[in-house]
């Protein structure tokens, strides 16, 4: 083989090595990023679920929720569909289980 092939390979080979390691790197850092969000999170899911499983309140106030677990309404509605939690039909900023709210059926 003649030097310049070993080189183009050379060469070939580094750019297919480096595109690899970008990648793996690309996806590890994603990979990290979503595992610390969610191990944060958890908590916020369980006071959710337990404010929401209390026996005393089948409904509780967005603003309530929001307060508890100290985020925006945005990261506590996202929450809140993570745990199972429907809001209310009437338009109030309320929020329930699923479990203890079933849509009603035949209504629009």
């Amino acid at each position: 083989m003649s030097e310049s092939i070993v080189i183009a390979l050379i060469g070939v080979t580094g750019a297919v090595i480096g595109s690899i390691a970008t990648v793996a790197v690309q996806w590890l850092s994603h990979y990290l990023q979503e595992s610390a969000v969610t191990k944060r999170d958890k908590p916020r899911r369980d006071i959710l679920l337990e404010m929401l499983r209390a026996p005393q309140h089948r409904w509780r106030k967005l603003e309530t929720l929001m307060h508890v677990i100290g985020a925006d309404e945005e990261t506590t509605k996202n929450l809140l569909l993570q745990v199972g939690a429907r809001a209310s039909e009437d338009g109030k900023p309320l929020w329930g289980l699923l479990e203890r709210n079933p849509l009603p059926k035949g209504e629009e």
